[in-house]
């Protein structure tokens, strides 16, 4: 008998050992089968959820200066960007005009913008667009934000909280291992900061979601011990809704002279199976067709996912990279039941906002309609 065989029929949570050997020596496809029936354990319905959602940026100035990111720009550089709160506030005018639900809304580290900037944003959100949800400020935000400041991570949190956010993204997070942290990313944040940010935010009453970024210069073990610390993390305050994992694209990055290739489709099917299996109380995994394109998304729903992610109607880190798939919500609901399977829509808390007949097309928003469509076949920049 499997290692896997005997965890899964003992109902052992995999420990630390046992998931690096899982990782490195489990078939692809044994994974990928007692993946698929834990996540039917915990989400016993043949349905995929997914979220109407946009991603744009307020600024593009960063001082991290990472490796891997293709997006950010000097203070200097004759195309980057700073935006006031009122021009945040037309990407929501676009994002409610194209009938979506949540504005995911991330930055750079931009040493210029102070505590204020971001509760005057909130704030304005709030009020304009109570309609939409704002998921907003990655945990380097945050912790850019209360550096410059002066404040602690908790004011931070606090203030924001006081002025009407409820729920961060989980970017940021890479591998969290302070021996990769040094190697693409050694000016963002500190050492062990991202789990610091999200605990914070979790005990105050925040809910996030947890990300990682794969297929660069990590190890299996790397991989696994990020796991464990948002498993450990989600022990201590359920505040995690979700794991979103995705492939590093080397196009247009300092990286790329490091890093020979795309680390392809089965890397990211077996992340997302291994992730199921060991983040036994995280509820949901989301898969993506959006990172990895239209197929691997699809099958990842039968490796362990149970998420779709959104239709991410405006999204500009992947596209700087020169990687861009984009959908709109009838392609969505294409992809999900074609993959046998059936659509509900979903807020960013996952409380279900809608479901559909078999078969039910959308009327789409002019907005929508212009430029989304999404291929039969993707091709997969950076293989």
């Amino acid at each position: 008998m499997s290692l896997l065989n005997s965890l899964i029929m003992e109902h052992q949570r995999i420990s630390f050992e046992e998931g690096v050997d899982l990782l490195k020596f489990a078939s692809l496809d044994e994974l990928k089968s007692k993946a698929n029936a834990f996540r039917f354990e915990l989400n016993p319905k043949k349905e995929v959820t997914f979220v109407l959602d946009s991603n744009p940026n307020y600024t593009n100035v960063c001082n991290a200066d990472c490796s891997f990111c293709a997006f950010y720009r000097k203070p200097s550089a004759k195309d980057s960007y700073t935006k006031t709160v009122e021009q945040v506030l037309e990407h929501f005018e676009i994002a409610r005009k194209a009938g979506l639900t949540t504005v995911l809304l991330q930055g750079g580290l931009n040493d210029d913008l102070k505590i204020e900037y971001y509760e005057e944003l909130v704030r304005a959100v709030r009020k304009y667009y109570p309609d939409l949800y704002p998921h907003l400020f990655s945990a380097p935000e945050l912790w850019n934000v209360a550096r410059v400041s002066h404040l602690t991570i908790e004011e931070t949190l606090k203030r924001l909280w006081n002025a009407g956010l409820r729920s961060i993204p989980g970017g940021g997070a890479e591998i969290i291992s302070e021996r990769i942290r040094l190697s693409i990313s050694p000016k963002k944040m500190e050492p062990g900061a991202w789990i610091d940010v999200h605990q914070t935010a979790h005990r105050l009453g925040y809910r996030t979601t947890a990300t990682m970024m794969y297929g660069h210069v990590e190890e299996p073990e790397d991989i696994v011990n990020h796991l464990e610390e948002v498993r450990n993390l989600q022990d201590l305050y359920g505040g995690f809704t979700a794991f979103i994992p995705w492939s590093y694209k080397r196009d247009r990055t300092a990286l790329r002279r490091r890093v020979d290739s795309w680390v392809g489709d089965h890397a990211y099917l077996r992340i997302i199976a291994f992730a199921r299996l060991y983040l036994d109380n995280v509820a949901h995994i989301q898969a993506s067709w959006f990172s990895e394109g239209r197929d691997v998304g699809m099958e990842a729903l039968h490796s362990g996912a149970d998420d779709f992610g959104g239709i991410v109607f405006e999204e500009n880190v992947h596209k700087a990279t020169g990687f861009v798939h984009k959908a709109n919500h009838n392609d969505v609901l294409e992809m999900i039941r074609e993959a046998g399977f059936e659509p509900v829509q979903r807020s960013m808390l996952y409380q279900i906002l809608r479901r559909y007949a078999p078969g039910e097309i959308v009327d789409l928003p002019l907005s929508q309609i212009e430029g989304t469509s999404i291929p039969r076949q993707l091709s997969v920049i950076g293989k």
